[in-house]
C-alpha cells in the first residue's frame, strides 16, 4: 500500500519555527543567542570583569564612561543624555571616526538597583538599523575575581545590528575591562 502524506497547510508553512540556540565564547565573554519565534533575537552575555560592583555599576551610569567603553572597535561614542533614574532617559550614539556613518539610539531606565541591576529599554532612531523596542537587563554579582556582569538583551530586530550584537557587546566588554581593571594611585 503506498504511503500518503498530508499536504502542509500554508499556515503550517508560512509559520518559522525560532532555531535552537546558539552559543559563542568570544574572548573572555560567553555569549548565547536565541532566535525568538517573533523573528527577534535575544542576546545573554556573561563576562568576569576584575573590579568592585560598584565601579562597573558606575560605568553604566557615568555619561563620560559610558561614551569611552561602549562603543565596539572601530566606533566612537557620544551620550548626549543621560538621566539614569528609574522613569529616566538617555540617548547616544555611535560613529566611525571620519563620520561617514553614524547612528543614534537611546531608551528609558526601567529598574535601578545600586551595584546590582540596571533594566533600560533600547531603540534605534533610524529604522535601517531595526524597528522595535529592546530591553537590556544588566545584572552584577561579586564573585571571588571581581564581578560577574550578566547581560539579557531581548527583541533584538533582525539585520546588521542583530547579526553584530554578540560581536560588538564582546567588545564593549573588553573596554569595559580595561576601564574598570586598572587601580590608580588616587
Amino acid at each position: 500500500m503506498p504511503k500518503t502524506t498530508a499536504k502542509p497547510s500554508a499556515k503550517t508553512t508560512s509559520r518559522k519555527m525560532p532555531q535552537a540556540a546558539q552559543t559563542l565564547t568570544l574572548g573572555k565573554t560567553v555569549a548565547t543567542v536565541t532566535p525568538a519565534a517573533d523573528g527577534t533575537t535575544s542576546l545573554r552575555l556573561v563576562r568576569t570583569i576584575k573590579a568592585p560592583a560598584e565601579r562597573v555599576y558606575q560605568c553604566f551610569l557615568d555619561p563620560d564612561a559610558y561614551a569611552k567603553w561602549i562603543p565596539p572597535h572601530g566606533f566612537t561614542g557620544k551620550v548626549h543624555h543621560m538621566e539614569p533614574k528609574v522613569g529616566g532617559t538617555y540617548r547616544m550614539s555611535f560613529a566611525t571616526i571620519d563620520r561617514k556613518w553614524t547612528h543614534a539610539f537611546g531608551g528609558k531606565y526601567l529598574e535601578l538597583v545600586p551595584n546590582r541591576r540596571i533594566v533600560h529599554t533600547d531603540r534605534f532612531e533610524d529604522e535601517s538599523m531595526g524597528k522595535g523596542t529592546m530591553t537590556v537587563t544588566i545584572d552584577l554579582k561579586p564573585v571571588k575575581d571581581g564581578t560577574e556582569v550578566t547581560i539579557v538583551q531581548s527583541g533584538i530586530p533582525k539585520g546588521p545590528a542583530g547579526e553584530g550584537a554578540p560581536y560588538g557587546w564582546s567588545q564593549s566588554l573588553d573596554n569595559l575591562a580595561t576601564l574598570c581593571e586598572v587601580e590608580l594611585p588616587f
